[in-house]
């Protein structure tokens, strides 16, 4: 079945960076365009990024373009969101996702 597995979430302070990792499995990713969506606490879900299936193509939402980049490495299914400059409205679960699949999240808490 389908399992995408996010990690690398946490804490940081403004200004900070973190990578957050996405691994999937069960279907044939290197054929998968992806996309990284985000939550806050009482708003509604945000596309953050996609990325086309080789990675040649990708997009960005307006509010995180110029600091955040999606990479992706097909060799390992593996899934990359490099985040820089962090802002406290980055604060959010962060999901990878892929068609109508999500993995369980990852918690991004930017704050002093």
């Amino acid at each position: 079945q389908v399992q995408l597995v996010e990690s690398g979430g946490g804490l940081v302070q403004p200004g900070g960076s973190l990578r957050l990792s996405c691994v999937a499995s069960g279907f044939i990713f290197n054929n998968a365009a992806m996309t990284w969506v985000r939550q806050a606490p009482g708003k509604e879900l945000e596309r953050v990024s996609y990325i086309s299936n080789r990675g040649a193509a990708t997009t960005y939402a307006d509010s995180v373009k110029g600091r955040f980049t999606t990479s992706r490495d097909n060799s390992k299914n593996t899934l990359y969101l490099q985040m820089n400059e962090l802002k406290s409205e980055d604060t959010a679960m962060y999901y990878c996702q892929w068609g109508s699949y999500k993995g369980q999240g990852t918690q991004v808490i930017v704050s002093s």
